[in-house]
């Protein structure tokens, strides 16, 4: 019997669902015997499927790339057609043994419900080992947060004076202004923003538009950078609409905007491992810790559900005794 994941338990066997089996189409003879078709074949048949059909976003289907891979890896050439729920619970194992935190496993865990969902659907599998995986509630844990003296040593660490520091100036105020994921800040475009009514427009998850306004720093800082240094950035075979760009012109990455947003944090000697998502955090904290009505954090935010903005509630002691002290009648 393999480990099993602390929190995920087994379901009792039921019977599949037959009802939505139909034939996937392989390259080569039909009659290829289904065990020896390799995982990374069908990692792509998947990937095809919920890029097609389901028309989950760019980020969403490397996550599950990547997690589909983690898998492959560990089957060490086992077929993933022959596998038990008590491979799949050693597997999980594994991940918990290696210090993975439980929302990254119980992620990993619900891919694997996904992908073998997928085999059945096709006719691949009969029976879907993996649904008899019960997922485990992720970590209910406050994310990391920086004080508002931080978020300023943060936002001062870029240089005044030179092209490539006011462009990170921009990045970081925006980041924190708007509390955008990385991924929404390097897709924003000249045409998103209204810098005289002080609002952008961000796509989040699912390409969905929200409006959120920006703070007069946030506003000042990329003004700056458009009118004074963007325009050095650019040439005529780069990709001229967005905001933040690299050096060469182009679209800035996520991944680079991570760096630059660590680069700068080690810079200001604050912890290494400060992301875009630590000044998200930061950013809803703040706000809900001032007062804001939790739906509007929400709506900022762009969280599809109220639930997950009230991770956010969290505020200091000190804010909680002054208002207990305003307002308790025997304070």
């Amino acid at each position: 019997m393999g480990k099993k994941q602390p929190g995920t338990s087994i379901k009792k066997q039921k019977n599949a669902p037959r009802s939505r089996i139909r034939k996937i189409a392989f390259k080569g003879p039909q009659s290829k015997v289904l065990s020896t078709i390799r995982i990374d074949e069908l990692i792509e048949r998947f990937l095809a499927f919920i890029r097609h059909e389901r028309g989950l976003a760019e980020n969403t289907q490397s996550a599950y790339r990547r997690d589909l891979q983690s898998f492959g890896a560990w089957l060490s050439g086992r077929s993933p057609l022959t596998t038990t729920i008590q491979d799949l619970g050693e597997y999980l194992g594994t991940l918990s043994d290696e210090k993975q935190s439980r929302a990254t496993i119980s992620r990993k865990a619900a891919t694997l419900r996904c992908f073998y969902s997928f085999l059945q659907l096709e006719g691949i599998m009969t029976d879907n080992p993996a649904e008899q995986l019960v997922l485990a509630r992720p970590d209910d844990t406050i994310p990391a947060v920086l004080s508002s003296r931080q978020v300023d040593l943060l936002l001062d660490s870029p240089s005044r004076f030179t092209a490539t520091g006011s462009r990170d100036r921009a990045l970081l105020e925006l980041l924190y202004a708007t509390g955008c994921r990385a991924s929404e800040v390097s897709s924003l475009k000249l045409d998103d923003l209204r810098l005289e009514e002080q609002f952008c427009t961000c796509r989040g998850k699912g390409n969905k538009e929200r409006v959120v306004p920006l703070g007069q720093r946030a506003h000042a800082a990329i003004s700056q950078w458009i009118r004074d240094h963007r325009s050095q950035f650019i040439s005529r075979l780069s990709e001229q609409n967005y905001v933040i760009v690299s050096t060469r012109g182009n679209r800035l990455s996520r991944m680079r905007i991570w760096e630059i947003v660590r680069e700068h944090a080690t810079s200001a000697g604050l912890a290494n491992d400060i992301s875009p998502h630590t000044l998200r955090h930061s950013f809803a904290t703040h706000l809900v810790a001032g007062g804001v009505d939790l739906r509007h954090v929400q709506e900022m935010l762009g969280h599809a559900s109220i639930a997950t903005t009230q991770r956010y509630t969290h505020v200091d002691s000190g804010r909680l005794k002054s208002v207990h002290l305003q307002y308790h009648p025997r304070s």
